[in-house]
């Protein structure tokens, strides 16, 4: 039952954490309880302090003992007085407390130094926070400042572009009023231009239309004078069948007298013919009557023939005088048709005359009206050419002074363009000193910091070196053989276990 509970014991100390010193003085511990407590110190990384004293361990369960403390290095005394064990093991067991007491010691001089760099590491972190932090609150400040720098230099620069794009603006339109002004320029030079051509045009028309108008005038004259040649042809022509009309008529009167003459001759003729005839009658008659007796014969005959040729004469004559009177009709007839032939001729040459000299006339004075008409229309058309290209003068003038006024103000803007460029640049110049004193002022705290990280990544490696040293150190004492155990003195355990 007893060995049941200590191995219960046993396994309880195993699974403790906390447990650090631990009195088990006259228990009658044996052997094989000491081996199972060195199997259960084995598991054990907290117990400090084991009283084993007045017990029955023996060599065997010195041995345990010893072999638990070549894997536990947290115990650092262990009391086994009146055990009966021997004195190599003891001492053994003495120089494993030993080895973990230094061990212990080490460590906590490397848990101190650990400690004590961790906080130079924790200063020097609050530290680098606190001068990281005063750094960023600097450079917060700064950019705050910088922004503020910017703030203003935007607004500034804001202005100063909005400034410049009024007055590109102003420039803008200036240029292009002066574009309107080149235009306006350009359209009254060609206007001029045109003016000049339509004058020239309206010259060259006009001496055109003069030598139209002369050439027409002349061929007028030309047709007048040739029509006045062909009506005075015509007059004379007229004249002259006038003259033949009147020379036949002259004729025909002439003829119709001689005639007459001829009528009268026949008509004396026949007067005296028929005088004759009448005597020739009375002296036949007589000579008949004085020859009735003679030729009664005879008589009858020539008066048969004298009764033909009577007949024959009267009926000759009756034809004369009929023939006559027919030509006295047609000569009377054709005395009347050219009577009237010569009154309608006069009356159509003095109508003739009259429209020839009444066209001559329209046409001279429409000739004159024409004339009249398109030398006022020319007058007019070169007044209004002379004040358009005088208007054109005054605002090729007027155009010329804007242009002027505008180059001036043009440049005036350029020089204030330079400077608010000149400004600009200034402004620029400033932010970038004021960039790279920022950028100079961090490099410099970067610089710091990794200096600082360089000395505690040193020390880190110092820490690392020990740590090694440490390790090397417990493999050395692994590694190491058991010393003897020997008995200790009186005085030696009066003395302290760090001091035997």
């Amino acid at each position: 039952m007893w060995e049941d509970g200590f191995s219960l014991l046993c396994d309880g100390l195993s699974c403790n954490q906390s447990l650090q010193r631990l009195d088990l003085r006259n228990n009658q511990i044996s052997h094989k309880g000491a081996e199972e407590l060195s199997t259960a110190l084995k598991q054990n990384l907290t117990l400090r302090e084991l009283d084993l004293r007045w017990n029955n361990i023996g060599l065997l369960g010195g041995r345990a003992l010893h072999e638990c403390l070549q894997t536990n290095k947290t115990i650092m005394k262990m009391e086994l007085s009146g055990n009966n064990i021997p004195s190599d093991i003891l001492k053994a067991i003495e120089q494993a407390i030993d080895y973990n007491l230094e061990r212990q010691t080490v460590k906590k001089d490397t848990v101190n130094q650990r400690q004590i760099l961790t906080k130079e590491v924790q200063n020097l972190k609050q530290e680098k926070n606190k001068q990281f932090l005063d750094l960023m609150g600097t450079i917060d400040k700064q950019r705050e400042e910088m922004s503020r720098t910017t703030r203003t230099s935007t607004l500034q620069v804001g202005k100063l572009q909005e400034a410049l794009e009024d007055r590109k603006s102003v420039v803008n339109s200036l240029t292009t009023k002066l574009h309107m002004t080149d235009a306006a320029l350009a359209l009254s030079q060609q206007k001029v231009q045109d003016l000049g051509v339509i004058l020239t045009q309206t010259k060259r028309e006009s001496s055109s239309l003069r030598e139209l108008q002369a050439k027409e005038l002349r061929k007028e004259k030309e047709e007048s004078a040739m029509r006045e040649a062909k009506l005075r042809q015509e007059l004379a022509a007229s004249n002259e069948k006038v003259l033949l009309y009147r020379n036949k008529v002259e004729e025909l009167e002439r003829k119709c007298k001689v005639q007459q003459e001829q009528l009268f001759d026949l008509r004396q003729e026949l007067t005296n013919t028929s005088a004759e005839l009448k005597l020739r009658a009375v002296q036949a008659e007589e000579r008949l009557e004085a020859e009735k007796k003679r030729f009664r014969q005879s008589q009858e005959e020539t008066s048969a023939l004298r009764q033909k040729e009577v007949e024959h004469m009267t009926r000759h004559m009756e034809d004369s005088e009929r023939a006559a009177e027919e030509r006295m009709q047609r000569l009377e007839a054709t005395k009347l048709a050219l009577e009237e032939e010569l009154s309608r001729m006069k009356m159509t040459l003095a109508n003739e005359r009259a429209q020839a000299e009444e066209e001559i006339h329209k046409a001279r004075s429409a000739a004159q009206q024409e004339e009249q008409q398109h030398a006022a229309i020319l007058q007019d058309k070169i007044r209004t050419l002379t004040q358009s290209r005088d208007q054109g003068h005054t605002q090729v003038l007027q155009q010329k002074q804007l242009a002027g006024e505008l180059q001036a103000q043009n440049n005036q803007l350029c020089l204030e363009m330079e400077g608010l460029k000149r400004r600009i640049d200034g402004l620029q110049q400033e932010l970038s000193k004021k960039d790279q004193e920022k950028v100079s002022e961090v490099t410099k705290v970067r610089v710091e910091l990794q200096e600082r990280m360089g000395h505690l990544q040193a020390e880190l490696t110092a820490q690392e070196g020990l740590k090694e040293k440490i390790s090397a150190l417990e493999r050395q004492q692994k590694v190491r053989p058991v010393p003897p155990v020997r008995c200790l003195d009186k005085k030696e355990r009066s003395l302290p276990y760090w001091r035997r």
